[in-house]
């Protein structure tokens, strides 16, 4: 069964303008069941919510804010859980069945054994607190090399190991392709070993951050792997257009349809 894509208006269907209303209809006019986005504390969610309902859109993924930061030894997460708080209210009402959280930039001065530990600590305190909210708690670990310098996750494995840590049903990771084949990791090897902890994929071509078609990626063999390692939910598409947004999804939309 083909892949369901879900563009994000973040940053496609800018055509439409600046309101992500006017970006979701046009996803939709377009013949997109799915959108995702990023922060909902800058949006209306109950216009989108309506405009989501009033065109079968499904809001696939949205992101907790602020982005994780911790400081150490002492850990003031007083904006963190307030983001957090308000971010699963939002996703609620979009009817978004995942927010995605980030690692921050970790504990300065700590070995990497007890920063990975500090955030299986941190997170078992988010379930403990949300894990029944009926939004699913998704962990990115993102690449250092050229997006996000000095993250503290930035290795596939390593994600795996604290959602293994944390130990929850509602608590998994999101794979980012592009992020992962920046990162240079085998995209089999890491799925395999993921295992049914990845609860959401997105993906752009490498380098460039493009649309599928502007880098190296071979994306009938990729989607083929992901298809291959038990994956059936949706695909984020995180990338930064070079063309027209209709004209920058030929390309997947021909390969996912193909998978």
């Amino acid at each position: 069964m083909p892949f369901q894509l879900s563009p994000n208006i973040e940053l496609l269907f800018t055509e439409a303008g600046s309101d992500p209303v006017d970006r979701l209809t046009a996803a939709a006019a377009a013949g997109f069941d799915s959108v995702e986005l990023w922060s909902t504390l800058d949006k209306d969610c109950a216009a989108l919510a309506a405009a989501a309902r009033d065109h079968g859109v499904q809001i696939t993924s949205v992101i907790a804010e602020p982005r994780t930061n911790f400081t150490w030894p002492g850990t003031d997460l007083t904006d963190f859980w307030a983001g957090l708080e308000k971010g699963i209210e939002n996703a609620r009402t979009l009817g978004s069945p995942r927010i995605v959280l980030g690692s921050g930039l970790g504990f300065p001065g700590a070995k990497r054994p007890v920063n990975l530990e500090r955030l299986v600590e941190t997170f078992r305190a988010v379930v403990e607190r949300y894990g029944d909210a009926g939004v699913e708690l998704v962990l990115e670990p993102v690449n250092t090399r050229m997006d996000h310098p000095g993250a503290l996750l930035d290795r596939t494995g390593e994600a795996v190991a604290v959602a293994r840590g944390v130990d929850h049903p509602s608590f998994g990771i999101l794979y980012d392709l592009y992020h992962s084949t920046v990162e240079g990791e085998d995209v089999a090897a890491v799925l395999a070993d993921a295992g049914d902890l990845v609860r959401y994929v997105q993906i752009a071509d490498a380098p460039g951050r493009g649309e599928p078609g502007s880098g190296a990626i071979d994306w009938a063999d990729r989607l083929a792997v992901v298809a291959a390692s038990g994956y059936t939910g949706p695909i984020g598409l995180e990338y930064v257009p070079t063309q027209e947004t209709v004209a920058s999804l030929q390309v997947i939309r021909a390969a996912a349809a193909a998978v």
